[in-house]
């Protein structure tokens, strides 16, 4: 195989990269491509935690034997040990003079250190090409890196007039099968899954994955997540009786006090303090969720909850399903409650959208302007084309 440009090579490892999603956690997606002479020599991307970075898993295919190739990675190469040893030195002792770097890594343990470490080697490294798409791929990593806490993508299933339930409660079902099927899909990307006790009162959601293991191609069961902050969560929810990942609560110190701790426990609940007072704090209940590397979460609900973060503006993503039904009424529940701006010009900025049409139902799909995604994102989308 041949590659008629570093441009080409690069997008080469942007696609190694992407092939890995849901699967890397709570590493980031990388992938890479060794060419010499405008050859293909290896190719590798990110494996499983705990197993070969992209680097390694290329250059170990030629018994990192790469004598004056270039590597192409889209993320810079760590030089810590973790789980795994450093990847600069497998660039190095494979014999490499060029690395090609998409974008530089904001992990503390790295930072710029693994390019540093190259360069004093005497290597070739030059940063940036398609920046972009590189930051755009890994934007979960490098929101988890920055601010501490995990990225959040803020799904919701709403009618044409922006209501997610009716004046009675009633939700089920707004879409039809072929959104709740991608909804499902997207889940399953993401290292947790959360909701307020309200939607667990509310619908009583089992919060898996129930796809086929065809479509789930092997992607874990996400943690689920409730934030309960006086543990109102029942004991016999459908949580606890049905296949999934890990059920985490998360509840204030006066909630691990009362009577129904032990009895969520032996259901099957790990319970977490993320606030002295009568609510969750917020705050806290992220950085709770990032100290335990959920990099990635998906929030199903419902409004307070939805408001909360928009509040607190830390949503990062937003994936919103549209139906062509009304429900109407003053009473009927909105996307999201909350205090909410008190000028438009508060409003938060989002790129343009992303618009596919699933069945009747169309599903919008955006990003934060100012987020790691936010310009490749508008200069993809800006033109306002439907995909």
């Amino acid at each position: 195989m041949e590659v008629a440009s570093d441009s080409a090579a690069m997008l080469r490892a942007l696609e190694l990269a992407s092939s890995a999603r849901g699967r890397t956690w709570p590493n980031p997606m990388v992938g890479c491509v060794v060419v010499r002479d405008g050859r293909v020599l290896a190719e590798g991307r990110t494996q499983p935690a705990g197993q070969d970075h992209a680097e390694a898993d290329a250059l170990g295919r030629i018994d990192f034997r790469a004598e004056g190739a270039t590597v192409y990675v889209n993320l810079e190469p760590c030089c810590h040990w973790g789980r795994t040893p450093p990847c600069t030195d497998a660039i190095l002792r494979s014999g490499v003079e060029r690395v090609v770097v998409g974008t530089v890594d904001p992990s503390p343990h790295v930072a710029g250190k693994g390019i540093a470490k190259l360069r004093e080697a005497g290597l070739t490294v030059e940063v940036g090409l398609h920046e972009d798409a590189a930051r755009a791929l890994n934007e979960a990593h490098i929101v988890a890196m920055t601010e501490h806490r995990p990225f959040i993508t803020l799904k919701a299933a709403v009618t044409l007039d922006g209501r997610t339930a009716t004046r009675t409660g009633s939700s089920k079902w707004i879409t039809g099968d072929g959104a709740r099927d991608h909804a499902r899909h997207q889940r399953a990307l993401h290292q947790a899954v959360a909701v307020g006790v309200g939607t667990v009162l509310a619908d009583d959601p089992r919060l898996n994955v129930r796809l086929s293991e065809g479509r789930r191609e092997g992607l874990p069961d996400p943690v689920r997540v409730v934030l309960d902050s006086q543990l109102r969560t029942p004991a016999d929810a459908r949580l606890f009786s049905t296949d999934g990942g890990p059920i985490w609560i998360l509840t204030t110190a006066e909630g691990l006090a009362s009577d129904r701790a032990d009895a969520l426990r032996t259901a099957g609940a790990e319970l977490i303090e993320a606030g002295a007072g009568s609510q969750v704090d917020l705050t806290a209940a992220l950085g709770a969720l990032a100290d335990r590397q959920i990099a990635t979460l998906f929030v199903e609900g419902g409004a307070t909850l939805h408001g909360a973060l928009l509040d607190a503006r830390v949503v990062d993503r937003w994936l919103v399903y549209v139906a062509p039904k009304v429900f109407g009424g003053r009473d009927a529940v909105p996307l999201a409650l909350g205090a909410g701006v008190g000028e438009a010009g508060d409003a938060s900025v989002l790129a343009p959208f992303s618009v596919t049409r699933l069945g009747d139902d169309i599903v919008l799909e955006t990003r934060t302007a100012d987020g790691p995604a936010g310009p490749w994102w508008t200069e993809r989308y800006g033109s306002g084309e439907a995909t």
